[in-house]
């Protein structure tokens, strides 16, 4: 660019501050983002809770791209101790590395952490982001680290990152569309007859769990609201990964500072919260993030985490559902299969070359099963009549 840039790692997004993450991020106040994870408002959220931070396995390593003292480009950054919360996974490339002897962690990770959804990771113009690569690139060498990791980044920046000499890595999940349905009953008549039943056979069921569903945004979240939602995550939590990810704080944090960026969906049973899922709110997507429930009913997670997401996206206006990472059971509800994106650094030359091999055939696995998956999904293939 012609001018001199200074690249650092810092410690807290606070000493990067709001103004300037979000002028990168794309974020406006009070306006949407196009991504709330990279905002400012929810990475601070994770710093501030303790959700990361010393004793995660996740700590904050921001790399910063300056001249003099403005900031020109940034990555969200992570020294890890684990791979865990990271649903791109590289355990296989782990144990490869320390049966051969060698210390894989810790390694470097620019990802939002516990998030599985796509966004940008390379945070500034065009012409910067080479430089953030290649920093990138050049800590993990000099540091001696095994690895560095560009987790759910966008299809543009990994096309940047192969140039740069990164491997690239093709996985999936399960997101749904808006093809101008209108409303709900405009999804269903989209679908083949025998999906369309099922679908309404499973919303009759959710909705015979004896309560009421009901949809909470902005202000009319309430500090009881979590408390549910808490138990609710802590139950899912324990059962999926032992220790949940996100403490108490944390929910505090989103309550003060991304309110209005949030859907929580809560089934109520005789005055008492059963069951709840977690949604956070783009300009143009709405992110499934966390279910859990303390009562079992039939067909209540499909509804509370699929249907009222579908219902609610089409009631404002939004054109995609993220529900999450991996289940195919997504698929017989309107979710097709998806590609997501990430980078991955290895200094190691035979290291590199092994997992590149790898990473060959896997893409190749992931295209077959996508195209097989697309065969089974639930659309009308051709004229047929009501369900």
């Amino acid at each position: 660019m012609g001018i001199s840039l200074d690249i650092t790692l810092v410690d807290a997004i606070s000493e990067i501050g709001a103004p300037a993450w979000d002028a990168l991020s794309g974020a406006v106040p009070g306006v949407r983002p196009m991504d709330p994870f990279t905002t400012y408002r929810f990475l601070q959220a994770l710093e501030a809770s303790g959700s990361v931070g010393p004793g995660t396995g996740w700590e904050a390593k921001h790399l910063v791209v300056r001249h003099e003292a403005q900031v020109l480009a940034a990555m969200p950054l992570y020294a890890k101790g684990h791979s865990q919360g990271e649903y791109i996974f590289d355990h296989a490339f782990a144990d490869a590395w320390q049966r051969a002897g060698g210390r894989y962690y810790p390694k470097l990770q620019a990802a939002v952490p516990f998030t599985p959804a796509t966004g940008p990771r390379l945070l500034g113009p065009r012409e910067l982001q080479p430089v953030l690569l290649r920093a990138l690139a050049e800590i993990t060498g000099s540091n001696q680290l095994s690895s560095a990791h560009v987790t759910f980044c966008t299809a543009d920046e990994a096309a940047l990152g192969v140039e740069e000499g990164f491997l690239h890595r093709v996985t999936q999940q399960f997101h749904w569309e808006d093809e101008g349905y209108g409303d709900f009953e405009g999804f269903l008549s989209a679908l083949s007859s025998r999906k369309r039943k099922t679908i309404r056979r499973e919303r009759r069921q959710a909705q015979e769990f004896g309560g009421t569903i009901h949809a909470l945004t902005g202000d009319d979240l309430k500090p009881e609201h979590w408390d549910a939602f808490w138990a609710f995550y802590q139950d899912t939590g324990s059962r999926k990964w032992g220790t949940p990810y996100l403490t108490r704080a944390f929910f505090d944090e989103i309550h003060a500072t991304m309110r209005d960026d949030i859907l929580l969906i809560l089934a109520e049973r005789e005055g008492r919260w059963v069951a709840g899922a977690l949604n956070f709110i783009g300009a143009e997507t709405l992110y499934g993030r966390y279910w859990g429930c303390v009562e079992d009913h039939p067909c209540l997670h499909f509804e509370l985490c699929y249907y009222q997401a579908i219902d609610w996206a089409l009631a404002n206006g939004l054109s995609r559902v993220e529900a999450g990472a991996q289940g195919e059971h997504k698929l017989a509800r309107g979710y097709l299969p998806s590609e997501v994106h990430s980078l991955h650094w290895f200094p190691d030359t035979r290291f590199r070359e092994a997992v590149e091999d790898y990473l060959k055939a896997e893409t190749a696995a992931v295209g077959d099963e996508m195209r097989l998956l697309e065969g089974f999904a639930p659309f009308r293939r051709g004229p047929e009549g009501g369900g």
